[in-house]
């Protein structure tokens, strides 16, 4: 098979994954999978980012700062009058019509994510934590550009449950099932830090338009709302240090860890590590937890995240759990709470019994 065919095979596996999610970039992907000219354009991209979500990303990054070309009008988050007819003479034109451009952005760019809807899956779990500490220290672990580390400003409707938070220019809705314990009001978080390998500066206008070109275009909603949660950034932006997530992690709680108790969070970045990076996190983490008080909140996909501690349950592997793991006086306790949307669209409380406890000192 030679490369052009391998990028064919991934442009047809993607089309066919994203029908339902994505129809514009499904029905593009099958067009691109039988035109060897556009499809080629991925070659200028490294050999590990030759994805088809690279070279959408870096179209729509464009489409942002030229939003009168006539493809735009086929992008349901630029336009208010989508255009029902078939988009791909119109793709297929503007990437010929700018070549050079992508050439450029697929040879220098990754894809990246902030996700702000997943905050909406981690208010109950912080609320039991503010409820049981008192005000709280946020190290998000993976926080691309920090935007989730503001999750006590955004306002959240929780259906059924109630309203949180707010008014702000952000708002996420959440249908939820079961026993979900809704706070009454945000916790209060008294310090917040990010620690990220590559921190998005939000300030960077062109920083934050990559950030938001790689939200696909057919979920609008996520579109305008990552916009919103930007623009609060860019007036308070959170501090975002660059590092590693284990051997920086100490340093990383210290700062912030004085004037609340330090809750470490983790959304659906711990798959980007390998099995033995995950088991070092946790060995670290349990490190810490000896020495004091900490709590820990990830929202992840079990059958990705080999070495942390998930819900012995197979047919949870498949499904993003959210988790409080909590250290106190050296005694670990997990509680596996909910199973969730990857993008906090849904939350369905599972947390049944007593939480299981364990050592600190204790490696998986």
């Amino acid at each position: 098979m030679t490369e052009l065919d391998e990028l064919a095979r991934r442009f047809r596996a993607f089309g066919a994954e994203t029908a339902k999610r994505a129809p514009l970039y499904s029905r593009l992907a099958e067009r691109i999978a039988d035109d060897p000219s556009t499809c080629r354009l991925l070659l200028h991209a490294p050999d590990e980012q030759r994805l088809p979500v690279l070279l959408f990303a870096c179209v729509h990054l464009l489409l942002l700062t030229e939003p009168d070309q006539p493809l735009a009008r086929y992008y349901p988050n630029l336009t208010a009058d989508v255009d029902a007819t078939d988009p791909y003479p119109a793709f297929r034109q503007f990437c010929a019509a700018h070549e050079g451009r992508l050439a450029g952005l697929l040879g220098t760019r990754s894809t990246q994510t902030n996700e702000v809807g997943r905050c909406a899956m981690l208010i109950p779990a912080l609320g039991l934590v503010a409820g049981e500490v008192g005000p709280v220290a946020l190290i998000d672990v993976g926080s691309s550009g920090g935007l989730n580390l503001l999750v006590d400003r955004y306002e959240y409707h929780y259906e059924p449950g109630g309203a949180v938070g707010g008014p702000s220019p952000v708002v996420l809705t959440c249908g939820t099932r079961g026993d979900v314990p809704i706070p009454d009001h945000c916790p209060t978080v008294a310090a917040r830090i990010g620690l990220d390998r590559s921190p998005i500066d939000l300030t960077d206008p062109d920083a934050a338009r990559w950030l938001e070109a790689c939200v696909w275009p057919d979920q609008a909603d996520r579109f305008h709302r990552l916009h919103a949660a930007i623009g609060m950034a860019q007036h308070d932006a959170p501090v975002v240090r660059a590092g590693d997530a284990v051997e920086d992690l100490a340093d990383t709680i210290a700062v912030v860890a004085a004037p609340g108790h330090p809750v470490v969070l983790n959304t659906w970045v711990l798959n980007y590590l390998s099995d033995e990076q995950r088991r070092e996190y946790v060995a670290e983490l349990d490190r810490l937890g000896g020495s004091f008080d900490l709590s820990w909140i990830y929202a992840e996909m079990p059958a990705l995240v080999n070495g942390i501690p998930v819900p012995d349950d197979p047919d949870r592997e498949h499904r993003t759990v959210v988790s409080l793991i909590r250290w106190r006086d050296g005694v670990r306790t997990v509680e596996h709470m909910a199973d969730a949307h990857p993008h906090g669209f849904w939350m369905h409380w599972r947390l049944t019994g007593p939480a299981t406890s364990t050592p600190a000192r204790r490696r998986l």
